[in-house]
């Protein structure tokens, strides 16, 4: 009796399938239309393949990867990164579970260089202007896009904000609370008054909003007239219009605004690691793609570490006793007390081991004094 053999669409749907136990449902749809677009692709250059036994780099792999840089719209090196890097890990784990695929079907010059990202803040002149241009309209998007500015949130996660998104955390302290978002996480960014401000702003507008309109919005900071995308293309809009009204010298987008956020926030002092969980990022080398670091930036943090340096090798002053001591035994024994007590603090405060060592030396010498003069004199 034979056993009919499933076909290449339901090995490759079973396997998603499994996928799906750990995976988020986001990511395992990526595998899935990854798969399928593979296959309608074995589908229609060679019909006559049926097993994954079949399946060859040449003229298989190769005649996918041609189809993939003749794709029209041409499709970017990072979306032809994902697709490649997820067809690898589909045939890799069929191996791994016993299915007889030939090995090294996708190697590493098969993919395409990766893109390199280049941080794109605005320049202070046109935040200036842009920033004026929203004050001066003063609307929901536009006090929408000032809190983002001012926060460095994305844009949907300022669609994401809910009505109690202002909280206390401590005295005079307050943050704005970050719902999960796109790296599926959440954060406290802090508030400083204008933050504040723009909040409150928001809130007395939304109160302006015919109720009818606030349906898809409940509990929302931000109404949401059509839908949470056309809600966020919405503010893209009113964003690109400002920058032109405000006579930017490039097209103004949300994530600019993230950008100019990172790199006012380094100037200012922020460290790398506060900064990270400052944009919500991950992966420190995401953060350094935001940051914009300019030759006015080197030279300030240059001569900011060398004074730092100059500083810290800078040896310490000690108080010196106004009153000269008696020239009697007395005398001299409060002289040397007191130079040891001196001796012990200049050692505490030099971080170099060498001449404390050096300086232990010199103190048990002048304890050795102090003895021999007791013997000459003892103290009454």
């Amino acid at each position: 009796m034979s056993h009919s053999h499933p076909t290449l669409d339901e090995i490759f749907e079973t396997h998603v399938q499994t996928l799906a136990l750990t995976l988020r449902p986001a990511t395992v749809s990526e595998y899935r239309q990854v798969a399928r677009r593979f296959l309608g692709y074995l589908r229609v250059a060679f019909p006559q393949l049926r097993r994954l036994s079949q399946l060859r780099r040449d003229p298989h792999l190769l005649g996918w990867f041609r189809w993939l840089c003749e794709h029209h719209p041409p499709l970017c090196s990072r979306t032809r990164i994902k697709r490649l890097t997820a067809l690898r890990r589909l045939l890799e784990d069929l191996a791994a579970n016993g299915h007889p695929i030939q090995p090294g079907l996708i190697c590493r010059q098969d993919f395409p260089p990766q893109p390199k990202y280049l941080p794109r803040p605005l320049s202070p002149e046109d935040d200036q202007l842009l920033q004026q241009e929203l004050r001066r309209t003063d609307d929901l998007p536009a006090n929408a896009l000032l809190l983002t500015r001012a926060t460095g949130i994305r844009i949907g996660e300022c669609m994401d904000l809910a009505l109690d998104c202002l909280c206390q955390v401590d005295l005079d302290q307050w943050a704005l609370h970050v719902p999960i978002g796109k790296l599926h996480t959440e954060r406290l960014v802090p508030a400083d008054p204008d933050v504040r401000q723009w909040v409150a702003r928001i809130l007395a507008l939304r109160a302006q909003v015919p109720p009818a309109h606030l349906a898809n919005a409940k509990g929302l900071l931000l109404p949401r007239c059509a839908g949470r995308f056309r809600s966020c293309q919405t503010l893209r809009r009113a964003l690109s219009d400002a920058g032109q009204r405000a006579g930017c010298s490039c097209p103004v987008t949300p994530h600019r605004l993230r950008h100019t956020f990172a790199t006012e926030m380094l100037r200012l002092g922020v460290s790398l690691p506060a900064l990270m969980q400052l944009l919500g990022h991950n992966d420190i080398r995401m953060t350094l793609r935001y940051l914009q670091v300019t030759q006015p930036d080197l030279q300030r943090e240059f001569h900011l570490a060398r004074q730092n340096a100059s500083q810290s090798h800078r040896v310490p002053t000690i108080a010196v006793p106004q009153q000269a001591p008696r020239a009697d035994i007395p005398g001299i024994r409060q002289a040397i007390a007191a130079t040891r007590h001196l001796l012990d603090m200049f050692r505490r405060q030099l971080g170099d081991e060498k001449t404390r060592r050096k300086l232990q030396r010199l103190d048990r010498r002048l304890l050795d004094v102090a003895d021999q003069l007791d013997q000459i004199a003892p103290e009454k």
